[in-house]
């Protein structure tokens, strides 16, 4: 369970202690104003980090994001395009020797997860809030 949804339980099962049902719903509109603000400090201080990591001018500190893309589209090609391929080249060409293969479901998981933080990027640009 992730911090969030862990918090939110947390804070419901404190909640049902609360009888007066008035004090009860201010409680929980401060509860999740307070989550909310924390997540999103947390989200900024993120952003701050990858700002600093970004002008950094050694590649080992500012290229690993972009070399774990290269990496990730690299896994893809390779498992969707070339190990297919490959694969039909070797069986019609009568070799045996089976190609290595990729977890897509670990690779999809990073993946995603770049590119969860690339849709932040594009929304903080559509807000107007991005140089």
């Amino acid at each position: 369970m992730d911090p969030i949804s862990t918090a939110l339980s947390l804070g419901e099962k404190l909640l049902g202690f609360i009888p007066n049902p008035a004090e009860k719903a201010k409680a929980e509109l401060e509860m999740k104003s307070a989550l909310l603000t924390a997540m999103v400090e947390e989200s900024r201080g993120q952003s701050e980090t990858n700002k600093v990591e970004a002008a950094h001018q050694s590649i080992f500190v500012a290229g690993w994001r972009p070399a774990i893309g290269w990496v990730c589209a690299f896994g893809f090609g390779w498992t969707f395009l070339l190990h297919p391929l490959l694969s039909w080249f070797m069986y019609v060409s009568g070799v045996t020797t089976p190609l290595p293969e990729i977890d897509h479901g670990i690779l999809l998981e990073l993946t995603m997860g770049m590119l969860g933080m690339g849709a932040l990027r594009s929304f903080d640009k559509w807000k107007g809030k991005a140089k």
